[in-house]
C-alpha cells in the first residue's frame, strides 16, 4: 500500500502579476472524494487559461482547487469511493479543473485516460488542447471530413492539435502564424496552407487559397476586430467558434450579412462546465481519438519542458509567444 505525504510542493502566488509572483508553497495533500483519483503528477501542461489566472483574471470554479494546471501526467496513488477505473498503479493522464502545479492533484475518475506506453511528458500535454479542439471544432463547430477551416495561432498548443486532427480525420486546414518560421513549422505539422498575418492579410488569401468560396469553420482565439474578417473568410452557411479573447471581448459585425449567407456564430470555455459535461466529452474522446493516440498515430507538438519550480520561466515563454506547441512542467 502506498504511503502518502501529509504535505507538497505546489506552486502558487500571494498577489496576481506578471510571472516573477509564482513561487513554491507547501500545501497539503488532497483526498480524492467519490469518483476521484489522486495522481502523482510527473508533468503538468501549461496553459494560456492558467497564465490569465495568475493575472487575476480567470478565477477557479467554486469547486475546483485554487492552484493553477488544467492537465497532468502520472501514477494513481488513491482511489476515491466508487473508483473501480483508473486503478491504483496505473498511468494516466487527466483533465483537471485545477491544481496540477503540484505533486498530487486530484482528477475525476471520468476525464482520465490510460497513457499506456505514451511518454508521461507527452501525456501532460494532450488532455486541455484535446478536450478543446474535439468539442469546439467538431461537435460545436460540425467539422466533417473533406471540410476546410481557418485556424488562428496555428503554432500554438491549440493551433497544433488543431492541425493534427483535422489532418487524422480528413478536414484539410489553413492555419494563421506570426512570421515565415512559425509558418514553416505548421506547415511540417500537418498543415495545408500557412499565411503569415504579419506579411499578408489572411481574408484576401484564404479568399485566393479556396478559390473565393471560403472555409467551413473558422476557430477563433483573437475574437475582437478578427471578428468581422473572420466572417469575411467563411463560406455561405459556414460556422464560427470562438474559444479566447485575446484580441478583445467585444466585436462589431454586420447582422444583415450573417442573415444573408447563414452564419452561425458561437463559442465556449471548457473549465466551468459541469463534471457531466466533461466526462461525456471524455467518453467520446475515448472511442473516437484515444485509439489513435495509442497507436502512436498522434503525437502532441512539444516545446520546452520546465521544473516545476521554474513555473515562472514557463509562463513568460508562453507570454512571449515564441513557443511552439505545448510547454509542460517536470514534477519527477
Amino acid at each position: 500500500m502506498t504511503v502518502l505525504p501529509e504535505t507538497m510542493t505546489a506552486m502558487g502566488w500571494d498577489t496576481p502579476g506578471g510571472p516573477e509572483v509564482l513561487r513554491p508553497e507547501t500545501v497539503s495533500v488532497p483526498a480524492p472524494g467519490p469518483g476521484q483519483v489522486l495522481v502523482r503528477v510527473a508533468f503538468a501542461g501549461v496553459n494560456r487559461p492558467d497564465v490569465i489566472q495568475r493575472q487575476g483574471f480567470y478565477p477557479p470554479p467554486a469547486d475546483a482547487s485554487p492552484l493553477p494546471g488544467l492537465e497532468v501526467s502520472g501514477e494513481v496513488v488513491a482511489m476515491g469511493e466508487g473508483v473501480v477505473v483508473p486503478f491504483v498503479g496505473q498511468r494516466v493522464c487527466a483533465l483537471v479543473a485545477g491544481g496540477g502545479y503540484a505533486e498530487y492533484c486530484i482528477a475525476e475518475a471520468a476525464q482520465c485516460f490510460n497513457a499506456g506506453d505514451i511518454p508521461l511528458d507527452q501525456a501532460a500535454a494532450i488532455p486541455e488542447t484535446l478536450f478543446t479542439v474535439w468539442h469546439n471544432v467538431f461537435e460545436r463547430g460540425m467539422v466533417a471530413g473533406g471540410e476546410t477551416i481557418l485556424v488562428h495561432g496555428g503554432t500554438s498548443g491549440i493551433g497544433s492539435m488543431a492541425i493534427l486532427l483535422g489532418k487524422a480525420f480528413g478536414v484539410t486546414v489553413i492555419a494563421t502564424c506570426g512570421g515565415p518560421d512559425k509558418c514553416a513549422q505548421a506547415l511540417a505539422i500537418g498543415a495545408a496552407h500557412a499565411i503569415d498575418y504579419k506579411a499578408t492579410d489572411f481574408v484576401e488569401e484564404v479568399k485566393r487559397i479556396t478559390g473565393g468560396k471560403g472555409v467551413e469553420m473558422v476557430l477563433d482565439m483573437v475574437a475582437g476586430d478578427y471578428v468581422a474578417r473572420n466572417l469575411k473568410c467563411l463560406a455561405d452557411d459556414g460556422r464560427h467558434v470562438t474559444i479566447a479573447v485575446q484580441g478583445g471581448l467585444k466585436a462589431e459585425i454586420n447582422m444583415a450579412e450573417v442573415m444573408r449567407r447563414r452564419l452561425t456564430l458561437t463559442g465556449s470555455t471548457l473549465r466551468p462546465r459541469t463534471e457531466a459535461f466533461k466526462a461525456a466529452l471524455a467518453d467520446e474522446i475515448r472511442e473516437t481519438v484515444w485509439p489513435i493516440i495509442a497507436a502512436g498515430e498522434l503525437r502532441p507538438i512539444m516545446d520546452q519542458s520546465f521544473p516545476l519550480d521554474q513555473a515562472g520561466a514557463a509562463h513568460a515563454r508562453m507570454e512571449q509567444g515564441t513557443h511552439i506547441g505545448k510547454i509542460v512542467l517536470k514534477l519527477r
